[in-house]
């Protein structure tokens, strides 16, 4: 008689089967989904194409927020448009029940780099504007990420919510901090975003807190010849208040940045200037130090308006915290892009991408690049850049990543952005991008422990008695600042 197998190892024999044939679901599961967006690819691209021709600037986004609502819709979302007082933000709710997943969608374009899809600088005929950091692709790829986890809900019977929110003027008009003071993000556990690139990467950074502050001085007009005595030149002012910044910045921190434009001097060398303006970013690795130096930099512009004879107001026009980093979700996103891979060009992309790195006044970059994945890195060190995102992620527990859109080496915010977000370089990073939020969204769904632990290292980053208090004060969304551009 033969012995008997022992139930413990029987019992040992289905566990191994169980872990591998659930391991084989989930990259069913992972590969149904990226298929579901590929075959979505064209549509997408053309969306994106769509918002890239438009290249509406901050606030005055109609046409591409109402595009990215109606695909929303289309795929049954509910949506709510012009949340937080503001026209072109919106929400889009799938779902029902917890963990509910928010994933931020940007559309709005940058003034004054207009450029055509080509690899050569060359300025768009009929547009001023461009989408020179991407942002075209930012929200097309959140819509699609939306919509693909929207699919797997409902192919799954999943108990989750899955929400898209529209978010206005990134580019210095601060809308995702206008709608976190509005409470528009509270009832979100976890919340994604991302951003376009040169490379790939999951990294858990953070960046520089943000105040942006107009300074106007009142002076009195007089002919600047035969009467200078009886004027008193607001431009004077502003360029006083400029010296004194300028000593100022030996005795700030030194992670601080300061930078300025004069944005009115006047209009004529003849005429004393009644009227004068200058535009004003503060940054810091912490938004505690910007209050603090905004508030040295107001005195030096008191001080110039005594010592010219003028008078000086002042306007904050948008501020925004540092990222507060979440290890726990960067890993999720991080694992997940690793799934997903970088970007591979065809021929026609090649070359492409050889004709852009000709303008770059650096060299050895290797166009391979945007097919690699960055090392995973967890750092408080902030980098040089500032985003809205800061505050939503003071809030809720908040990971992001790039992809590579541009031709690796590319700087955002210059043509050469601008050029390969609107050809296919641009939609591949982006189609990477809507693939790696899918499956991260999906995971968390299937183990909402993630979300808890998420939330619980929020708490910790905090630190104790922490209350949000937005750095732009209460005024209201400045929705005509971009008009007069």
């Amino acid at each position: 008689m033969k012995p008997l197998i022992p139930f413990a190892f029987i019992t040992l024999m289905f566990s191994i089967f169980n872990i591998n044939l659930f391991a084989q679901t989930g990259k069913n599961e992972d590969k149904e989904i990226m298929k579901f967006l590929d075959n979505g690819f064209d549509d997408y691209s053309k969306v994106a194409q769509d918002i890239w021709t438009h290249a509406e600037l901050g606030y005055l986004e109609e046409k591409s927020s109402k595009l990215l609502q109606n695909k929303l819709k289309e795929a049954g979302f509910k949506v709510n448009a012009g949340v937080a007082n503001i026209p072109t933000a919106f929400s889009a709710t799938y779902g029902s029940g917890k963990p509910v997943i928010g994933i931020l969608a940007e559309f709005d374009a940058l003034p004054g780099v207009s450029q055509d899809a080509v690899p050569y600088k060359q300025e768009r005929k009929g547009c001023s504007a461009g989408h020179a950091c991407g942002h075209h692709l930012f929200g097309t790829a959140s819509t699609a990420a939306g919509i693909a986890i929207s699919d797997w809900l409902k192919r799954n019977k999943q108990a989750g919510t899955i929400k898209v929110f529209g978010t206005p003027a990134e580019e210095g008009g601060a809308g995702k901090v206008y709608m976190s003071r509005e409470g528009v993000f509270d009832d979100v556990d976890v919340m994604f975003h991302w951003h376009p690139s040169g490379e790939n990467s999951a990294a858990a950074e953070s960046c520089l807190s943000i105040s942006t502050v107009k300074f106007r001085f009142h002076g009195t007009a007089s002919h600047a010849a035969i009467a200078p005595e009886r004027g008193r030149s607001a431009l004077d002012g502003v360029e006083a208040m400029n010296n004194m910044v300028n000593l100022l910045r030996e005795h700030v921190p030194q992670e601080t940045r300061m930078h300025y434009v004069i944005t009115k001097g006047g209009e004529a060398p003849n005429v004393v200037p009644a009227e004068a303006e200058v535009y004003y970013a503060i940054r810091h690795p912490q938004m505690r130090e910007v209050k603090s130096i905004l508030e040295r930099v107001v005195n030096c512009a008191k001080g110039a308006a005594l010592g010219t004879g003028t008078t000086m107001d002042y306007e904050v026009v948008a501020g925004a915290y540092n990222l507060l980093v979440n290890e726990t979700l960067a890993e999720v996103i991080d694992a997940n892009l690793r799934k997903v891979g970088g970007v591979v060009y065809n021929e026609e992309e090649k070359k492409f991408a050889e004709e852009i790195i000709k303008s770059y006044s650096h060299k050895n970059i290797n166009i391979s690049d945007s097919e690699k994945i960055a090392d995973f890195l967890v750092s408080d060190i902030a980098g040089s850049y500032s985003t809205d995102v800061g505050d939503v992620s003071w809030l809720v527990p908040t990971a992001g990543l790039i992809t590579a859109t541009w031709v690796p080496g590319t700087s955002a915010h210059s043509w050469q952005a601008v050029a390969a977000g609107g050809m296919s370089i641009g939609h591949k990073g982006m189609i990477n991008a809507a693939k790696t939020l899918a499956l991260s969204a999906v995971e968390i769904y299937k183990n909402p422990e993630i979300a808890t632990k998420a939330q619980k290292e929020l708490k910790e980053r905090q630190g104790d008695n922490f209350i949000y208090e937005a750095l732009l004060g209460d005024r209201k969304p400045p929705l005509d600042y971009r008009k007069a551009n």
